[in-house]
């Protein structure tokens, strides 16, 4: 499985919109500058967030994107989704059926092995993205982070927010 880029920035961006004060905005400027990301590229994952009802936006000199709703609501999985769509990893396209030695009139009464164990390993994985939320994120970035590149970070995004 191969995830977009995309992917990566929009639960970057949201990491750091989950420390934005009450009523402050980041712009896709800025966002994009802070992780070194084409800002039109970063534009399309935003806006996946926004129409899933994840970051809110608004326009005008001080407009930008804040996350909708709690950061302990906002799981990973919410964001792979908005940006990936929800459909499965793996598409089964039946090619047991092109089996040579298979007689015309056989029918398979179950997906095949295969299959199966695919979309359970894609279920686990949902599962497992579905359990960490970006509050889960920022108290493992507090552990991982030293606290001066925080401060410094923070500083950096609040001085462009409006």
């Amino acid at each position: 499985m191969n995830l977009k880029n995309q992917v990566e920035w929009a639960l970057h961006c949201c990491a750091v919109l989950s420390n934005l004060p009450e009523g402050r905005y980041l712009s896709a400027r800025s966002l994009s500058e802070f992780h070194g990301v084409p800002k039109e590229y970063l534009g399309k994952a935003l806006q996946g967030l926004s129409k899933a009802g994840i970051v809110h936006t608004t326009l005008g000199p001080s407009g930008g994107y804040r996350l909708a709703l709690p950061a302990g609501e906002i799981t990973f999985l919410n964001v792979v989704e908005a940006v990936e769509g929800r459909k499965s990893t793996f598409q089964c396209s039946e090619i047991r059926a092109n089996n040579p030695c298979r007689p015309g009139d056989f029918c398979d009464d179950k997906p095949c092995a295969i299959a199966r164990v695919m979309w359970k390993a894609d279920e686990a994985w949902r599962q497992t993205l579905a359990a960490v939320s970006l509050a889960d994120l920022q108290q493992t970035l507090q552990q991982d982070l030293p606290a001066e590149i925080l401060r410094r970070s923070t500083e950096w995004l609040l001085d462009r927010a409006g």
